[in-house]
């Protein structure tokens, strides 16, 4: 397998379109209660977004899409929701992922799978394994996923693999061991329903990622609305530590 080195490490190229688009996805259950539903009927309004964004990203050549389903955080909510959200991620994989292996996308899972039922992990393994073939899109789903988590699961399986160079370990060592070591780091990180914060979500890979917040929520995130993230990420100029000026001389 090939590893992706980072930021910190070499300048990556960037284009245009973002290779890699890392999203959370906020605003499900505000959603709802302006609509005086309950909370459960914007997750599944949200399943339809992710759906809409999948074909959206695919038709623009997006290389990889990861969406933040279900952090390690998220099991502090009422029982009654997490029961409904474990549910619906069920569902929505059993429905979805036929139509994803037909479009040629390929689908990841990254995240804890410890607090998982056995049905629910199967389904899982049962997904990746129909698409692992597949050359399209990249879509990666965190659930139960923590950035924190992701780092000490690295640094736990680096430290079984390498005893011998305990103590002199160099950041790529340990890259190759966090849950994303098949993709690049994301270029764009969009965060949807208003908060300004990055939760807990892709902390080593976000170094020198673009943020963009906005506060629509996620229901509503439609084309038009990520077309605006995409048009503020052309906007940035990318550094990756250099000055202005170095970066028209690279154009020259």
């Amino acid at each position: 397998m090939a590893f992706f080195t980072s930021a910190t490490q070499n300048i990556p190229s960037t284009a245009e379109i973002p290779k890699h688009i890392a999203v959370i996805m906020d605003g499900n259950g505000r959603w709802a209660r302006k609509r005086f539903l309950p909370r459960i009927a914007g997750h599944k309004r949200g399943v339809e977004t992710v759906r809409d964004l999948v074909k959206y990203c695919a038709s623009l050549k997006v290389e990889y899409l990861t969406l933040f389903a279900f952090s390690s955080e998220n099991w502090r909510r009422p029982a009654e929701e997490v029961t409904f959200l474990m549910g619906l991620f069920m569902q929505a994989l059993k429905r979805e992922v036929t139509k994803l292996h037909q479009n040629n996308i390929k689908l990841i899972m990254i995240g804890d799978r410890s607090r998982f039922d056995a049905e629910l992990v199967s389904q899982i393994e049962a997904s990746e394994q129909l698409t692992a073939g597949n050359t399209g899109l990249i879509l990666t789903i965190a659930a139960n996923y923590g950035g924190r988590w992701d780092i000490l699961q690295a640094v736990n399986k680096m430290q079984l693999a390498t005893p011998q160079l305990t103590g002199f370990y160099r950041e790529d060592h340990l890259s190759q061991y966090l849950s994303m070591n098949y993709a690049p780091e994301p270029d764009l990180f969009i965060r949807t329903g208003g908060e300004k914060r990055i939760s807990n979500f892709l902390l080593w890979q976000l170094a020198y990622t673009e943020l963009y917040f906005t506060d629509t929520l996620w229901p509503d995130f439609n084309e038009e609305a990520f077309n605006l993230a995409i048009q503020s990420y052309q906007k940035r100029e990318r550094r990756f530590g250099r000055t202005s000026e170095q970066l028209i001389e690279a154009k020259i």
